[in-house]
């Protein structure tokens, strides 16, 4: 098998790229070479045809010197000696550092997703085979079906961490995604039902009957549930949330308000309030980039430090903020293993890898049958959130009435609106059915989008703004 590496440094030497980013970053408190190789495909197939096939290679670095509070960032798509030192020149204009140099960080021999590279183990036709198999499947399931678009995606990244103290950390990472979407038609209306799952793994998962039919299964069930559903109510309610992908709310109404720049900075809602009561008793938040195999987890993030479990709300108290190196070192803390950037072309910033709420101990019937009138929301689309004062609103794909105590007719058009210091103290039972989503999240941050995971149990929240049709 080749050395993974070795698609790094072709045009450069190993010891050249130490020698070069040591003398780089010599004035300056902390900094890394970020060498990076990444491939990627994509295959779109729509309406019984292969409507897109792309693939797509890309190299290069970016180095990044920080200095107190200041950084300077400059990158190329060329892995040379030359591009390296015209890249250095952008970081002699920051001014010297007087302290003590940023200790590298640890290492890991911990290893959450394999080497092997995903997009040459099958060859081209059996990917456009199984999106002809999935189509024809979806077709075959209901005569209702009237359109089927299946999307299969892969990706393989080299990355190598290389500080100017010597510190060198590499890591291989695989991600492949499979999306199924429905249109069904009955009677002149038309309604749709999506489903995917993915993960750092191999496309051979993805191959299994098992898998493309269940998304199958599950996407035709949430198109057949939206051809029944009424028009949404609207007011103050009682919700209950699904487990699984609604943790989406979860991340981007609280997550994103505890990571350590917003709060260094003091713009989040969230800032200087550890130790305070910011959720229900019961309430645990965690963002754990270390699970196996999940589409959000890393080895080690982008600037070396291995990832962990970091437990951001303990029992309804605010327990900490998720960090890269820059904002842990400036707020006295140790990192969390998130400083994450989208590619070579991007500086790192703290950023969200799994988080998701832990379970609770209530049965998610008992909690169905408390609510008189509510709904219950199973499954999300867009959302949008204000990170200073937390406020956001989601519009549901999936939701139903609940009318005493059992679920009712579908409805459509619902939207949750709410903001996210507040609504984890209106939880009011916690579930043991803490799950995953399906690993298809994707995180948008000052322009960088990066893979990211979510979960959550069932949830019951009192009093959430409901903006309906009806």
């Amino acid at each position: 098998m080749t050395d993974p590496r070795s698609y790094l440094y072709r045009t450069l030497d190993p010891d050249a790229a130490l020698r070069l980013t040591a003398g780089s970053l010599a004035a300056c408190d902390d900094g890394e070479l970020y060498l990076q190789y990444a491939a990627s495909e994509s295959f779109g197939f729509d309406d019984g045809r292969l409507k897109t096939a792309d693939f797509n290679t890309q190299s290069g670095f970016g180095l990044r010197g920080v200095s107190g509070e200041m950084t300077a960032f400059a990158h190329a798509n060329e892995i040379s000696e030359g591009a390296i030192l015209r890249a250095a020149e952008t970081l002699t204009l920051l001014d010297p550092a007087h302290g003590p140099k940023a200790p590298a960080p640890r290492r890991t021999n911990t290893r959450l997703y394999g080497d092997a590279d995903p997009l040459g183990l099958i060859p081209f036709a059996k990917k456009v085979e199984l999106c002809q198999k999935i189509d024809a499947a979806a077709r075959a399931r209901d005569p209702r079906v009237v359109q089927c678009s299946v999307g299969l995606s892969a990706s393989w990244s080299v990355v190598e961490i290389v500080r100017p103290d010597g510190f060198v950390a590499t890591d291989v990472r695989p991600l492949v995604r499979l999306n199924v979407s429905l249109v069904v038609e009955q009677n002149g209306r038309r309604e749709t039902g999506f489903f995917g799952t993915g993960g750092r793994y191999l496309y051979d998962r993805l191959f299994g009957e098992d898998v493309w039919n269940r998304a199958i299964d599950e996407a035709l069930a949430q198109a057949l549930v939206n051809l029944d559903a009424v028009a949404a109510p609207a007011g103050e309610m009682t919700v209950v949330l699904g487990p699984g992908w609604p943790g989406v709310l979860l991340h981007e109404a609280i997550g994103h308000g505890l990571e350590g720049d917003f709060n260094r900075k003091g713009t989040s809602a969230f800032s200087g309030r550890i130790g305070e009561r910011v959720a229900a008793p019961g309430v645990t938040v965690v963002d754990d980039g270390s699970i196996f195999e999940r589409r959000g987890s890393l080895s080690i993030d982008d600037e070396g430090t291995p990832t962990q479990e970091t437990v951001l709300i303990e029992d309804g108290i605010l327990k900490g903020y998720i960090h890269d190196r820059l904002n842990a070192r400036l707020m006295g803390v140790a990192p969390t293993g998130n400083g994450r950037r989208e590619s070579f072309a991007h500086a790192p910033m703290p950023r969200m890898t799994n988080t998701f709420m832990k379970a609770g101990n209530d049965n998610p019937a008992e909690i169905l049958s408390r609510v008189k009138n509510g709904i219950f929301a199973k499954s999300f689309g867009g959302g949008q959130v204000d990170i200073t004062s937390g406020k956001f609103v989601f519009s549901c794909t999936e939701a139903y009435k609940i009318e005493n105590g059992r679920l009712g007719a579908p409805i459509k058009g619902a939207t949750l609106i709410g903001d996210g210091p507040s609504v984890l103290t209106k939880v009011r039972a916690i579930g043991n059915d803490m799950a995953l989503d399906e690993g298809v999240g994707i995180c948008g941050k000052g322009g960088q989008s990066v893979p990211a995971g979510v979960g959550q149990p069932t949830l019951l929240i009192e009093g959430l703004t409901v903006g309906g049709t009806g």
